[in-house]
């Protein structure tokens, strides 16, 4: 049986430099490990949310210069614990990026990185507008990793709306999936809480979701209430609007218990797709 071990999701007000993001969120992981965590994740454009593409491009560095990258290898390392750093703009070219997602073993290696795949192009009822496609590249590889108490599914944010992307990660050998987001506050008040139990119901899986929180440079609002959900569905920890961090204890043979209850996984079946305006009359 694998043993349990404590999550934390931080919470965090990004702005648009890297530097001071880098050390706020330092801070917060190393007090997270104080408290106890064994893996800590932090969410989506965890070093730079910018109120312009042009800024955004203008701060993303590539992969191999990125200063992100080699000071949380050193945090990681420093506390001998997993981190996932939810996103970074890594800059493909001149014109776009990758939102990408690292996962940090104790030793401060990159045991894995995830593109995000959905990218969010929204125009909301409070005139919000997001093309995110215009300033990243989307991703087109789903990824795992296994950690110490079983195999972890990386997503970011938008993702969560595309249940395939989760029951494909589960059916992989995911019993936990990360979807570190950056919600809008519309979006995050009508649907956040039932699409991250529904994923977590869905799949038996456990979800942990770090979130950024409060108005960021240009006004832009992020929701918060970051959440670790079990996988019967049952809430174990939700942050409110406050930057900070949240902590749960995770026993892995909860996965299991919830997949023996309802074993959907394992009951996919192969249908006909729909066939739009095709009507029958009656009798025939």
């Amino acid at each position: 049986m694998t043993s349990a071990f404590t999550v934390a999701c931080i919470q965090l007000n990004s702005g648009p430099e890297i530097g001071p993001n880098i050390e706020a969120t330092a801070r917060l992981v190393r007090e997270a490990r104080k408290a106890g965590a064994d893996f800590i994740l932090t969410p989506e454009n965890t070093t730079c949310i910018a109120p312009r593409r042009e800024l955004t491009l203008a701060l993303a560095q590539p992969e191999e210069s990125h200063p992100a990258i080699p000071a949380f290898q050193a945090l990681a390392a420093e506390i001998g614990a997993w981190l996932l750093i939810g996103s970074l703009a890594i800059k493909l070219s001149a014109t776009d990026c990758a939102n990408r997602c690292y996962l940090f073993d104790p030793r401060g290696r990159i045991a894995a990185s995830y593109d995000k795949i959905h990218m969010f192009d929204v125009d909301l009822a409070s005139g919000e507008r997001y093309r995110e496609s215009a300033t990243f590249r989307p991703g087109r590889k789903a990824v795992t990793a296994d950690l110490p108490w079983g195999r972890l599914g990386i997503t970011i944010c938008y993702d969560l709306r595309f249940a395939y992307l989760y029951r494909a990660l589960a059916q992989a050998g995911a019993s936990f999936l990360s979807i570190p987001s950056a919600f809008t506050r519309p979006t995050g008040e009508a649907h956040w809480h039932v699409l991250m139990r529904a994923r977590a119901i869905e799949t038996g899986c456990f979800i942990f979701a770090p979130a950024q929180t409060g108005e960021h440079a240009g006004g832009r609002k992020t929701y918060g209430h970051s959440l670790i959900v079990a996988p019967w569905g049952e809430v174990l920890a939700e942050g409110g609007l406050d930057v900070g961090f949240i902590t749960a204890r995770i026993d892995p043979a909860k996965v299991s218990e919830a997949r023996a209850m309802i074993p959907a996984l394992r009951h996919d079946r192969d249908f006909e797709p729909p066939v739009a305006g095709l009507l029958r009359a009656a009798g025939e």
